[in-house]
């Protein structure tokens, strides 16, 4: 755990009284949506059977069918959204090649995380509030060793543990409650930290002691929605939590 830190640690305002907060993974510690978006997009807009069709948003389609979800569920939202009673093997063929697709580019560019993220993380870890990592990717776990953060967090909940004990994908709190759970908290005293609009559901659903969303779009209407769907307050950078002498 690396809790260096000069001076009294302070937690900040929003997350004081919580003994616990659960960060999500992609778009919230690790700056990789925007990969995962551009590998859906090579994936549903090369798919033969929607030739035609619109094409997938990086955006808007993103964020409504697949952000937070695991690739099977994210794939078969989307095209059902494009064609009625889309086939097993179909959603399965879309979700592999975004898998391929998505390590790929992953390998060429890497990941990195949120500057604003890490500083609050550093804040957290001195003042000793237990952390936790979830997140419906199996390459979890890869991103946060690469991006220098995951020393950080007590515990990972991934897609393969997620997978291992059945747990069923956002807007279900079962991954989040497992998380909490793994660090001694009660989800009505843990916070949640989310950009995916199932994601900040879940966290409401889950009854949590606050959610929190993440704006990475900058947009009035994604704000909107995440407030929509159960988000407490809305930052476009997790940096906004900390307190001027932080």
């Amino acid at each position: 755990m690396n809790t260096p830190q000069h001076g009294t640690p302070v937690v900040p305002r929003a997350l004081r009284g919580t003994a616990g907060v659960v960060f999500d993974t992609d778009g919230v510690i690790l700056d990789s949506a925007k990969v995962h978006a551009a590998a859906w997009k090579d994936a549903f807009d090369s798919f033969p059977p929607l030739r035609g069709r619109p094409p997938f948003d990086v955006r808007d389609d993103y964020l409504r069918y697949v952000d937070g979800k695991s690739r099977l569920d994210g794939a078969r939202a989307y095209l059902e959204s494009r064609r009625p009673r889309p086939s097993a093997a179909e959603v399965a063929a879309v979700a592999a090649d975004k898998e391929a697709l998505f390590t790929a580019r992953l390998r060429e560019h890497g990941i990195e995380a949120y500057p604003g993220t890490v500083r609050l993380l550093r804040a957290l870890c001195a003042a000793g509030v237990p952390l936790a990592a979830a997140s419906a990717s199996r390459h979890a776990g890869e991103l946060l060793d690469r991006a220098g953060v995951r020393e950080y967090f007590h515990t990972l909940v991934d897609g393969a543990e997620a997978a291992r004990l059945r747990l069923p994908g956002k807007p279900s709190p079962a991954l989040f409650l497992e998380a909490a759970r793994r660090i001694g908290a009660p989800a009505a005293a843990t916070a949640v930290i989310e950009d995916a609009l199932a994601g900040v559901e879940a966290g409401r659903r889950g009854g949590f002691a606050v959610v929190i969303g993440v704006d990475r779009s900058h947009t009035r209407d994604t704000r909107a929605e995440l407030l929509g769907h159960g988000a407490d307050l809305v930052v476009d950078d997790l940096a906004e939590l900390l307190e001027p002498e932080e």
